[in-house]
């Protein structure tokens, strides 16, 4: 006689089992918010260059226009680390899921608001104000999306393929830029200069609500990661995840923090400083530079999956050494590669974010790898956006006031020192805080 009160039919049984994301929608849900995220970060980095400075900051001096553009433009990074807070605590408290929607809302409703506003010459100083406002919106939103993206792969991920799947968001970065970039020579080629500065730039901006519609419903199909789903099963979840991180985490978050240094200095020199120079001071038109741009985002884009071979066979720490190092000697040939020709700067760029990919594509997982489950969506979003702070939200701004300054080789020097400061921080750092 079968018991009825413990024997359940296969269509019960299938019920009481927890929903499983599948490799290929985790990767992909991963994968699609960031490239979304750095699609609209990237499409504001390159009109900082070609659009504000004309539009938002008139000025009698194209380089104090400059200067000031970048300013605005490393506002986005000292936003990023209260996002990582905000979005930290309830993706900590709440789960990865809820919080990845509201981190891709609050990036998307900033961009589409950026392409929407009056210039200066219609309502003056309340222009640029309120450009700076939504470009902190855009940095509130990626200082929490990061986090949970890469904690959305590495969670999910099956024993010895952590580095492997948290490649995978990190891919967004790339996949972003050369559609940002992209879609600016399109409209380059298919309109005026005078309709393009009129309402052409305007465009990315607005139409990156499509993307954002594409992102959230991936987003909205996917589950609860297992790891946390663990963590709220054995009552783990801290009260407040940021002073559990400075109570019992500070070495974890200062040395993440300058580890992560020499990776945000190489790629803002690379993409925002390097398209300043090359058309302001080096002669080249915008379109020959956005592509020169691309080719080296496309050695960018196939050097991360290569590191996250690397990682899981090697281990992350080495990866990130050895890159490191190369980072450093390619400091001391960036200024001479940039000035000798077209050939040269496809060079500078190919071999630059090259180098990118290889440290890029391991620091996600390196970084989340020191946290525990109950607070790791805060640790990591803050190590990460710290280190935005400090490597990428004055880089084009100090790497212009070198260039102006003193040379196109200071700015190479400024580069090697990031690289030395990365290298020293990975050294003090133990094997299983950048490998667990």
């Amino acid at each position: 006689m079968t018991d009825a009160t413990t024997s359940l039919s296969p269509k019960d049984s299938a019920l009481h089992q927890p929903a499983v994301n599948s490799p290929a929608r985790v990767l992909f849900a991963s994968l699609v918010g960031t490239t979304i995220e750095f699609f609209d970060f990237y499409v504001y980095a390159t009109a900082a260059v070609i659009i504000f400075p004309h539009l938002f900051f008139p000025s009698a001096d194209p380089t104090s226009a400059m200067l000031q553009s970048f300013a605005t433009f490393s506002i986005a990074f000292f936003a990023r680390p209260f996002g990582a807070v905000v979005f930290g605590h309830f993706g900590d408290k709440v789960g990865r899921k809820a919080t990845l929607v509201a981190a891709l809302m609050t990036m998307g409703i900033s961009t589409v608001v950026i392409g929407l506003l009056p210039t200066y010459a219609t309502i003056g100083i309340a222009a640029p104000l309120l450009l700076a406002l939504c470009r902190f919106g855009q940095g509130l939103g990626l200082g929490g999306e990061w986090g949970g993206a890469v904690l959305l792969a590495t969670e999910n991920a099956p024993e010895g393929k952590r580095s492997w799947y948290a490649m995978f968001p990190q891919l967004g970065a790339p996949i972003g830029f050369i559609l940002s970039a992209g879609t600016f020579l399109v409209l380059g080629e298919v309109m005026s200069e005078e309709a393009f500065l009129a309402w052409g730039w305007r465009i990315p901006f607005i139409a990156s609500v499509l993307l954002v519609i594409v992102g959230l419903y991936v987003r909205l199909k996917i589950t609860e990661t297992p790891e946390f789903q663990k963590a709220i099963d054995k009552h783990e979840r801290v009260e407040v995840p940021v002073a559990a991180i400075f109570r019992s985490h500070k070495r974890s978050l200062v040395l993440g923090t300058f580890v992560a240094l020499a990776t945000f200095v190489l790629f803002y020199l690379m993409t925002v400083f390097s398209l300043s120079w090359g058309t302001a001071k080096l002669g080249y038109s915008r379109e020959q530079f956005l592509v020169v741009q691309m080719a080296g985002v496309v050695f960018f884009g196939l050097m991360i999956p290569v590191s996250g071979i690397l990682s899981d066979r090697f281990g992350r720490r080495l990866v990130l050494v050895l890159t490191t190092i190369g980072i450093g000697i390619f400091g001391l040939v960036m200024a001479p590669l940039m000035t000798s020709g077209l050939g040269g700067a496809f060079a500078s760029s190919i071999i630059g974010l090259g180098l990118m990919g290889l440290t890029y594509g391991p620091i996600g997982a390196a970084l989340a790898a020191p946290f525990p489950t109950a607070v790791r969506y805060t640790g990591a979003s803050m190590t990460f956006n710290l280190a935005g702070i400090f490597g990428a939200s004055l880089a084009p701004y100090i790497a212009t006031w070198l260039a102006t300054n003193y040379s196109l080789g200071h700015v190479g020097y400024y580069l090697l020192a990031a690289a030395l400061i990365t290298l020293v921080c990975l050294l003090l750092s133990k094997e299983e805080e950048v490998s667990g």
